[in-house]
């Protein structure tokens, strides 16, 4: 899953690709590299980002969607947490929802059932703007299973079945340096929902503060995390390296996969 921020504020790529042209030269670059999917997202989610309107929100994506999927055929998720722009993604050809706020905005449950589409549920406590001041946890694994289990109940009530469902354990997102390592060590933990497991490792802020890495030099980090994230069952990995991550998984994967 190749990513594509049409944000000013984005941590790694904010204002790279706010143009329609540039976003979809850029979808272009990331499918040509072996991207499967091409995750489109209007409203930052870094720690510390402000929200942004509907109107902004569904401005900067249908445009895009609208341009990848009748221009390049591509298949397109929405990072969005926003009923509306779920229905205007939904409308303009995306093919998946992903959602960090796991479909707990006002209207998103009955918006998503509406789509039809497929959606990622991912783990966070409260909102980018405060998900980092404190974060605590008795047991982070436990209860990132725990969330999620909990939000796929509340799918099936409003009629939005496990088949459409995949799941984000939320590394970077109210989580510790040392609550990451833990739910990346533990995370096969995940396969006891039986539900695809997506994961968003690259660049974080995470290989920051463990390995005083920038955010241009966390390449090699990602592409670790990326590997061990697939061994313990990661079905579909976000990148914004897209071609270096298509080969670590596809290894990983064959490894994985080998008899030998």
């Amino acid at each position: 899953m190749g990513i594509l921020n049409v944000t000013p504020d984005s941590f790694s790529d904010g204002g790279r690709f706010t143009e329609r042209d540039a976003a979809l030269r850029q979808a272009e670059r990331m499918l040509a590299d072996g991207a499967a999917i091409i995750d489109v997202g209007g409203e930052s989610t870094r720690p510390g980002a402000a929200p942004v309107s509907e109107q902004q929100e569904l401005d900067r994506v249908v445009p895009v969607v609208e341009a990848l999927t009748s221009e390049l055929d591509a298949l397109v998720s929405v990072d969005t947490s926003t009923a509306a722009v779920i229905h205007g993604a939904a409308a303009a050809g995306a093919g998946m929802i992903n959602d960090v706020r796991a479909l707990r905005r006002s209207g998103a449950l009955d918006a998503a059932a509406a789509s039809g589409l497929p959606v990622c549920l991912m783990h966070m406590r409260g909102e980018p703007g405060n998900m980092q001041d404190d974060p605590r946890y008795q047991d982070v694994t436990a209860e990132v299973v725990d969330f999620l289990r909990q939000r796929i109940a509340a799918c099936g009530q409003v009629g939005i079945p496990r088949e459409r469902l995949l799941v984000d354990p939320g590394f970077g997102f109210a989580k510790t340096v040392a609550h990451n390592l833990t739910l990346m060590h533990e995370m096969a933990a995940l396969q006891e929902l039986a539900l695809p497991i997506l994961i968003g490792i690259s660049r974080k802020s995470l290989f920051g503060k463990l390995l005083g890495r920038d955010v241009n030099e966390r390449l090699p980090a990602s592409l670790a995390a990326a590997v061990m994230c697939v061994e313990r069952g990661a079905m579909i990995v976000r990148a914004h390296d897209v071609k270096e991550t298509v080969d670590v998984v596809r290894l990983a994967h064959a490894v994985r996969q080998s008899s030998g």
